[in-house]
């Protein structure tokens, strides 16, 4: 019987990815020397245990940590497998492990040559049924390019409510333009945390 040192039997997937997490701490905490290689070495570890598992790193703090966030990538099926991999994280002196991307405040996002600054998105929130429904308004939206701008509204609803409350508070999800007719009562992102959180109170 094997006893690792993060406390739980058996060299399971998420023992191994530790042990390999570990084994490379000082080149993942500097992983801005060779960002594509050492993600894509991330990446292929992560997939061994689930293959929607994904990750982000924070920024070095004050006081000389990082933070490693593991992610589903918002594909609830997955959640199961980020709780098992945080529950079996090791103490890293120099790391703060973290479960699901958290709310943060929402970052301009550029994809596919598009740039969406968050202070000019809009949103507005629906009851639907004990979830909260969700519109984003974007001021160049349009039907053609829905996919895009959906792949967007999804990055900003992350960082601005959290990917575990998208994926088990929101019902449905719309992404319309601002000439839509319920833009009228809209308002902007970055009071979407608190107003969503009213919600649920």
């Amino acid at each position: 019987m094997v006893f690792s040192i993060f406390g739980f039997k058996g060299k399971t997937p998420e023992y191994r990815f530790w042990t390999w997490f570990e084994n490379n701490q000082e080149m993942l905490f500097e992983f801005e020397k060779d960002r594509e290689k050492i993600f894509d070495k991330i990446t292929l570890q992560m997939h061994k245990i689930d293959e929607n598992l994904t990750f982000e790193f924070g920024p070095v703090t004050k006081n000389g940590n990082r933070e490693f966030v593991i992610s589903a990538d918002g594909i609830i099926k997955s959640f199961p497998s980020v709780e098992k991999l945080f529950e079996t994280a090791p103490k890293l002196d120099k790391w703060k492990f973290v479960k699901f991307r958290p709310r943060r405040n929402p970052m301009t996002v550029q994809l596919s040559g598009l740039e969406i600054k968050p202070e000019n998105v809009k949103c507005q929130l629906f009851k639907d049924k004990e979830k909260v429904g969700i519109m984003l308004f974007f001021e160049n939206y349009t039907q053609e390019q829905n996919n895009l701008y959906a792949r967007i509204g999804y990055l900003l609803l992350d960082e601005s409510i959290g990917e575990y409350d998208v994926e088990t508070k929101v019902g449905f999800i719309e992404f319309s333009s601002n000439k839509s007719k319920y833009f009228e009562n809209s308002f902007p992102l970055i009071e979407l945390s608190s107003r969503f959180d009213e919600q649920f109170r």
